[in-house]
């Protein structure tokens, strides 16, 4: 295994990815050491970094505004636990995987071993699987059918006909064959963030900034994402005090996690398909700052928002986008979740040699998720500060996988599976929400002078008006 690579050197990766003044870094206190949670991987590393990295560039924006410095601290086990997604409504953990959702092994005709991860959450989801399997749809399938009807299938046919059929599964591969495989050696040439300068366009007015207010003050972001690592990332500027909107499509289902996810916003319903609602939709832009959006590849495009389009109908402004594969290779077009892109990139089956018995093994929190939805912060942050310097309109990418090869490259820790069971209660806090009494981690990132919170208790979606907060 290779060494770990120190959190403050992680930390110095991340901010040269986003071209950011390297002074700043000076002004950080990283607090800790792996491991702090059971992996081989330097998990509680990845998630300090990431977590630093999307509060100092908001510190950093705060300071281009008003003058400010601020000094920012984070502990390692704060962040890891943070990045668990641990929630709890009305003094009750919810049931956050689907039945049938996991790791299952594959048979074939021909002997090939092999094993497959399905995502089930979504009941369309699940049921495209049943139905690929000849299984009858609905809760009533258990998992013993569908690991029998997988004994007739070998894993990477599965996974291809999963994808040709617009579900999301992944085969398990090993880091050797991903690393040959052609959308892992896309993955490797990619950058960890993405930038794109989309024509010229003034700076986007950013209203004064007073010398107590949290830095974000007055910045207005679109949040058009589900699941976690776009809600997080969002959710993190929310806690810097930026004005975020999260806009639900009536036509979709949500994770429970979304009253964790959503402190801090308000939240609204629009369908883009229908006109009145693009109707409505279409000013919010023209008073936004940041637009962000994890749909799968190619969906808000089609529809007139993808990033060129918006650049020229609403010059200045910032998109963020995520993706779970990257903006090219074969994958680019993918659908994908954290676990799956864990399965398809070598992590499952490297966790379980490191453990040295049993199945494939996870990581033990959605890393990827929650480390790129730290990142989504940091590009908005640090494209905020190049627009208001440059000018023009900013497309930032972010992808899982190329999170995931960060994270490889972050090193091994010896022993990691030694690593005491966690223990949230330090961290939390109880609130009241739109969804009950919510029992959460509090954020990690901690800024000298202003707090790091979520005033706005999270509400479910359709609760807010679609529009701007007044004043």
């Amino acid at each position: 295994m290779s060494a770990p690579t120190p959190p403050r050197d992680a930390l110095q990766q991340l901010w040269r990815c986003a071209g950011l003044d390297e002074t700043a870094l000076q002004r950080v206190d990283l607090r800790g050491s792996d491991p702090v949670l059971p992996s081989s991987f330097a998990v509680g590393t990845a998630a300090q970094a990431a977590t630093a990295a999307g509060a100092l560039a908001a510190a950093e924006l705060g300071r281009l505004r008003n003058g400010v410095e601020q000094r920012l601290s984070v502990d390692m086990r704060h962040a890891a636990l943070e990045c668990c997604t641990h929630f709890l409504l009305d003094g009750q953990a919810l049931q956050v995987w689907d039945k049938l959702a996991g790791l299952y092994p594959c048979g074939g005709d021909d002997g090939a071993a092999g094993w497959v991860r399905l995502h089930t959450n979504f009941a369309h989801h699940r049921d495209g699987a049943l139905r690929l399997l000849g299984l009858p749809e609905g809760s009533s399938t258990e998992r013993s059918d569908v690991q029998r009807a997988l004994q007739g299938w070998r894993a990477l046919d599965f996974e291809q006909a999963a994808a040709d059929a617009g579900l999301v599964v992944a085969a398990l591969r090993s880091f050797d064959e991903w690393d040959h495989h052609a959308q892992g050696i896309a993955v490797a040439q990619q950058p960890l963030l993405q930038w794109t300068k989309l024509g010229d366009a003034a700076p986007r007015a950013l209203p004064p900034l007073p010398t107590q207010a949290r830095p974000l003050q007055g910045v207005r972001v679109l949040d058009l994402t589900r699941i976690l690592a776009g809600p997080v990332g969002t959710r993190v500027l929310a806690a810097h005090g930026a004005d975020v909107l999260l806009v639900n499509s009536p036509r979709l289902p949500n994770i429970d996690a979304i009253a964790e996810t959503s402190r801090g916003k308000l939240s609204a319903l629009a369908d883009l398909h229908d006109a009145a609602d693009r109707q409505a939709f279409e000013p919010l832009l023209s008073d936004a700052h940041v637009f962000v959006q994890g749909y799968r590849p190619g969906g808000l495009q089609a529809l007139g928002y993808g990033a060129e389009a918006l650049a020229e109908r609403h010059p200045g402004l910032v998109v963020v986008s995520l993706s779970a594969y990257g903006s090219q290779g074969p994958w680019a077009q993918r659908r994908g979740f954290d676990s799956l892109v864990q399965t398809a990139t070598g992590f499952n089956l490297a966790e379980a040699q490191a453990f040295g018995s049993g199945p494939p093994r996870a990581l033990p929190m959605q890393i990827l998720d929650h480390g790129s939805g730290h990142l989504m912060a940091l590009g908005a942050c640090a494209a905020l500060q190049r627009q208001q310097r440059e000018g023009g309109s900013w497309h930032v990418q972010v992808s899982l996988a190329a999170t995931g090869h960060w994270l490889r490259g972050l090193g091994r820790v010896e022993g990691g599976f030694d690593a005491p069971k966690p223990d949230f209660a330090p961290y939390l806090q109880t609130t009241d929400s739109g969804f009950g009494r919510l029992t959460a981690l509090r954020h990690a990132a901690q800024l000298s002078v202003t707090p790091t919170d979520w005033p706005r208790p999270s509400m479910p979606p359709g609760t807010h008006p679609l529009a701007w907060p007044i004043g």
